[in-house]
């Protein structure tokens, strides 16, 4: 199967998920995020802004202003193909549809790459060595080489998600995770 009619089958898999169903999966790989080292030691990082049925980011983003992290968000430029981080002072409050749609802060503060300790990635597929399977647009691939050596990137995703294997459809510019956490496990690759 080629790239593009993986990530097809797999993101409209995703979307059969019922509201409730994406709830309590999100819910559960939550829980195993908040408790691992890599969130807890972090003081700032950065968590995409969750749509349609992607594992929802909000308690994340709650519990990280709550404990006092600074936390960024992705804001795109869809012209040049790029993304940054910029600092997200509350939520849910002070959010304006950005290019795609998604999320983003009204103004714009940005937080360097250089200064995250964690990325919260999204994805459509991902699998046990890191690998991971993008939207197409390429932006966390062209963001991530920017991020300090040591930063952690963790990847969320339903177990629906992981496959066996997506070596083979990896690119060389293509970034991989360092843990993958779904509603089942959490997979540390390094």
């Amino acid at each position: 199967m080629e790239k593009k009619s993986l990530r097809k089958q797999i993101l409209a898999s995703r979307e059969l998920l019922s509201p409730q169903d994406a709830f309590n999966r999100s819910s559960l790989i939550t829980e195993r995020l908040l408790v691992l080292d890599a969130f807890l030691k972090a003081n700032t990082m950065m968590a995409y802004l969750s749509i349609k049925n992607e594992v929802q980011t909000g308690h994340i983003i709650e519990r990280a202003l709550q404990d006092g992290k600074e936390i960024a968000v992705p804001v795109v430029n869809s012209n040049k193909k790029s993304m940054k981080a910029a600092k997200l002072l509350s939520y849910p409050g002070g959010l304006v549809p950005g290019p795609y749609g998604i999320l983003e802060p009204a103004v714009f503060l940005p937080i360097s790459a250089e200064d995250l300790d964690l990325i919260v990635v999204p994805g459509a597929a991902f699998d046990p060595k890191g690998n991971r399977l993008g939207y197409g647009g390429g932006y966390y691939d062209r963001f991530l080489p920017r991020v300090r050596p040591g930063a952690v990137t963790i990847a969320l995703a339903y177990e629906m998600q992981m496959m066996e294997d997506l070596s083979n459809y990896m690119e060389p510019h293509d970034c991989r995770v360092e843990y993958v956490v779904t509603e089942e496990r959490i997979i540390k690759v390094k």
